[in-house]
């Protein structure tokens, strides 16, 4: 839409330059600017010719999706202290620690599992995105999780259904 309106400005052809919009294509890709290297490479063939691009959006894409991880745990209330909370509240102890520095103990593995986590996420979704797979790698993510969190609920529900009954 910037591209249409602004065709020629400096700053918006830093963010990204789209061919002709008015060959009436299904989809425009960027040949140029910010865009075009946090876009996925078309085709594999565009990976071995132009092979910076294709770094620099799988270093963004496995970046992201770390970085969203270790935050997510922050947020959703998994962090080291969150967790050494519930244990606690739930009379649970590491051997050989104390409450004090059982914190500290989940602080050295938390952060890591969960950055490791969105790595694979985002190395899946690379995958996904570099062999062409119908959609993007992200939707297919999304539509997995949602398919499995639907499944879980059911079978949630069918458990407590059958605790009624019985």
């Amino acid at each position: 839409m910037l591209a249409v309106k602004f065709h020629g400005n400096f700053f918006i052809n830093l963010l990204g330059v789209w061919p002709d919009v008015h060959s009436g294509g299904s989809r425009s890709y960027p040949i140029g600017g910010l865009c075009y290297y946090l876009s996925p490479p078309e085709t594999l063939t565009h990976v071995i010719e132009d092979p910076i691009h294709a770094l620099l959006y799988i270093l963004f894409m496995l970046g992201s999706c770390a970085f969203f991880s270790k935050t997510w745990i922050d947020v959703s209330g998994s962090s080291a202290k969150d967790v050494a909370k519930q244990l606690k509240e739930q009379q649970m102890v590491i051997a050989g620690y104390r409450n004090e520095s059982m914190t500290h103990l989940l602080n050295r593995y938390i952060p890591t599992a969960a950055a490791f986590g969105g790595l694979c996420i985002g190395a899946l979704s690379v995958l996904a995105d570099l062999l062409g797979a119908i959609g993007s790698g992200t939707g297919i993510l999304l539509a997995v999780t949602i398919i499995y969190q639907y499944f879980e609920i059911f079978i949630k529900e069918q458990s407590d259904i059958g605790s009624i009954f019985s």
